[in-house]
């Protein structure tokens, strides 16, 4: 794979930075602060997109910021992996700013200013996790996500939003200390540098490496990323729904989580590599952890009548996808999970931009109040609907394509437990997903007071709540039919 050393990169990942502070500057303009929200995730997308031409001919840019020690750099790098997160998490940022205008001044809520520029932030720290190029500048980016993200899961200022976001916070800030600290001095120790590979598929260890250092290190660094939200490292992602919807999209789909699947999958192939996982059996392992999570998380989603524990839980499972596809170490597998990374994505969005237009517009949270809702707000049902497919895996919405893969995977394996867990996790899906859609179309009708209908019919605010996950939607469906864009990118990957 060429290499090309650009300082270009460093701009891509300033764009989200510079927002916030555009966003800050404008506190007293709420249109230009929306303005600037919208304007940077554009451009931010754009510059993500100029690169996507030379990572299809098999290219990575790449451009070191500094050298903290001799192996231990300050370093950015793009590849087909980071491109696919940071494309997906641009793209999604423009829908989440416009999104966001109705959410935020529907409800009339406080602190807007603090609010867009803590989203900005998030991003920018997601940007830089996506074109990270070593575990330590990864590491830092990852650090960041969690700081900023903070005042959103606690924007509510009460005590539930205290609680939850000081959950949130110890939660993931221990799970990196005590664990990716450890996790990268043992690594060093062995390989003697924390770059990244040039190639996803042979790693940094040598040879000869120390099986107990290399298991020890691994299980440190797949629980130490506690945002993948792997079981037991998965508390703080329900505590976090305290937050408001759009905060939620951001945990769930844009940044956040993504963050900690994305940083599990760069460390399994550009650190230990395919080779050694499977050498030491620690693949096989990995695919058995998480297919428990997505079993036991689907299985407690069942339980939830709050729309977004259900999303959340939903969440936990969906992210297991991911990790068990490249956990399985064949090729098909390893494209299973990784276009989940994108797949998931726009449909998650989806699912928690309906839930917070939902409650916008009638103040419901509880699946067994939203009887008729259906009728009142039938754009929004559909998409929510065509979003649970998706995750159901139903053809020919994108999920479909994503478990595909995993399921070719746990043949190419020819294990049957994982196929198993791969087809009962779909029934479980279904069982905690289609009871919402029919609910909203076939229960009896919800019942509306006179503030609640005001909002309803408040026709430019819901617009902009619905436009955008209906986009979201209908992207997923695309991808559903047409998934070469990310099947290229994945080969590319893959081979080099």
């Amino acid at each position: 794979m060429e290499t090309i050393i650009t300082s270009k990169v460093i701009i891509t990942t300033a764009i989200p930075m510079l927002t916030a502070v555009l966003i800050m500057l404008s506190k007293n303009k709420p249109n230009l602060r929306e303005f600037w929200s919208i304007f940077g995730a554009t451009l931010t997308f754009f510059s993500v997109c100029t690169y996507l031409p030379q990572i299809l001919a098999g290219k990575s840019f790449e451009y070191t910021y500094f050298i903290l020690y001799p192996g231990v750099n300050i370093k950015l790098h793009l590849d087909g992996l980071g491109i696919m997160f940071a494309g997906t998490a641009s793209f999604l940022w423009i829908l989440a700013g416009f999104y966001c205008i109705g959410y935020m001044r529907g409800l009339n809520e406080h602190a807007q200013t603090r609010f867009y520029a803590s989203y900005a932030l998030a991003v920018g720290g997601g940007m830089g996790v996506a074109f990270s190029g070593s575990l330590v500048t990864l590491y830092l980016f990852y650090e960041i996500v969690s700081i900023v993200t903070y005042p959103l899961v606690a924007h509510h200022q009460d005590e539930e939003g205290y609680d939850g976001a000081r959950k949130y916070i110890v939660y993931l800030m221990f799970a990196s200390k005590a664990f990716l600290l450890p996790a990268m001095i043992l690594i060093y120790v062995q390989c003697g540098n924390l770059d990244f590979a040039a190639g996803v598929m042979k790693g940094i260890f040598p040879a000869n490496a120390s099986k107990t250092i290399v298991s020890i290190a691994y299980m440190l660094c797949l629980f130490g990323f506690a945002k993948g939200a792997i079981m037991p490292m998965h508390g703080w992602l329900p505590a976090a729904m305290v937050a408001p919807t759009p905060v939620s999209a951001l945990l769930h789909a844009v940044v956040v989580v993504k963050v900690g699947v994305f940083s599990i999958c760069r460390t399994f192939l550009s650190v230990f590599g395919v080779e050694i996982l499977s050498k030491f059996g620690l693949g096989i392992i990995t695919a058995y952890l998480a297919s428990f999570t997505i079993i036991v998380a689907s299985i407690i989603a069942l339980t939830k009548s709050n729309l977004k524990a259900r999303l959340a839980y939903s969440t936990i499972s969906q992210l297991s996808y991911i990790i068990l596809g490249v956990a399985m170490l064949t090729p098909n597998s390893i494209t299973g999970g990784l276009i989940h990374i994108a797949n998931h994505a726009f449909s998650k969005i989806t699912l928690f931009f309906a839930a917070g237009a939902i409650y916008v517009a009638t103040r419901k949270k509880d699946i067994c109040e939203l009887g008729g809702i259906g009728f009142r707000m039938p754009f929004t049902m559909i998409a929510f609907g065509l979003a649970a497919l998706s995750m159901i895996g139903v053809p020919p919405v994108s999920g479909f394509v994503s478990k595909w893969y995993l399921a070719l995977g746990a043949m190419d394996l020819k294990n049957n437990i994982l196929l198993i867990v791969l087809l009962v996790s779909s029934l479980l899906n279904a069982g905690y997903f289609v009871p919402i859609f029919l609910t909203s179309f076939f229960n009896s009708e919800v019942n509306l007071n006179n503030e609640d209908t005001g909002i309803l019919e408040n026709r430019p605010l819901i617009a902009f709540m619905v436009v955008p996950l209906f986009i979201s939607a209908v992207i997923s469906v695309y991808f559903g039919f047409y998934p070469e864009l990310f099947l290229k990118i994945i080969k590319v990957l893959v081979g080099s």
